[in-house]
């Protein structure tokens, strides 16, 4: 059986100490998928020039968000590493990837997985977005690691499909903004098809929509997971939500349509 794939908008930091919806949400998500032997976490907030995968056997909790409550730096998530997925990875992807020994897990990893696997007893690799890629390429390298998905790793994107930080409105902590509801809408119903084109066409979503973001590092890793499944998954929705006006939880779910 495939593992299946996952990508969960992570929002604020404050998700972390709240346990709200969204949290509830990713347990939900972890109590519907086989326990994995490995988590292979592509997260926002390791965004590098050029690709990296982590090869450290003991990554530290990495506090990479200022100015939140002092309990938010007294958590740790103290998951291992896996050498051994780090090589497979850079084997799958081949070219030019560096394995950096020295990455722990950012936020967009372990604010996630804390709720997902809160025993932080299955091994944890970060794979970075490379800001060089187009989106085609971030597409296709999740291509690549779909064999992981035979062996038990859960393949894990974290950003948020809206994430425009200049734009957040504080005194709408409930809801979005038009633009930022149509399109989110748009790559839901993009990805509930497997229409691939749509998704990585993001533009065609229309000019207003564009303001969803202005960089894909919280973007990316949608399409590195759209990468890992095919037509034979079926997509389901979680944490379906906008919140501050620009920021979307909307998480996704793939599963085998045949297991």
């Amino acid at each position: 059986m495939k593992m299946p794939v996952v990508f969960v908008g992570h929002g604020s930091p404050m998700n972390i100490i709240e346990e709200n919806e969204f949290t509830e949400g990713w347990k939900e998500i972890a109590k519907k998928i086989p326990k994995p032997t490995a988590v292979l976490c592509i997260s926002a907030h390791w965004f590098t020039q050029g690709q990296k995968v982590s090869t450290n056997p003991v990554p530290e909790t990495i506090y990479d968000f200022y100015g939140f409550p002092d309990a938010l730096y007294q958590i740790t998530y103290p998951a291992k590493g896996s050498i051994a997925l780090a090589e497979k990875v850079a084997d799958l992807l081949g070219g030019k990837v560096e394995k950096d020994s020295s990455q722990g897990l950012d936020h967009g990893a372990w604010s996630v997985l804390k709720f997902m696997f809160p025993e932080a007893d299955v091994p944890v690799v970060q794979l970075s977005v490379n800001r060089a890629n187009s989106p085609q390429a971030s597409f296709e390298l999740g291509m690549k690691l779909r064999k992981l998905r035979e062996e038990g790793v859960l393949i894990l994107g974290s950003g948020d499909v809206v994430h425009n930080l200049r734009l957040i409105d504080w005194n709408m902590p409930n809801g979005g903004y038009v633009w930022a509801n149509s399109f989110d809408e748009y790559i839901k119903k993009a990805v509930k098809k497997y229409d691939v084109d749509d998704v990585i066409d993001y533009q065609n979503a229309g000019e207003e929509e564009q303001k969803s973001f202005y960089f894909r590092d919280h973007y990316d890793p949608l399409l590195y997971c759209l990468g890992a499944v095919d037509a034979k998954d079926k997509a389901e929705v979680y944490n379906d939500k906008r919140v501050l006006g620009s920021l979307s939880m909307t998480s996704y779910v793939w599963k085998s349509k045949i297991e």
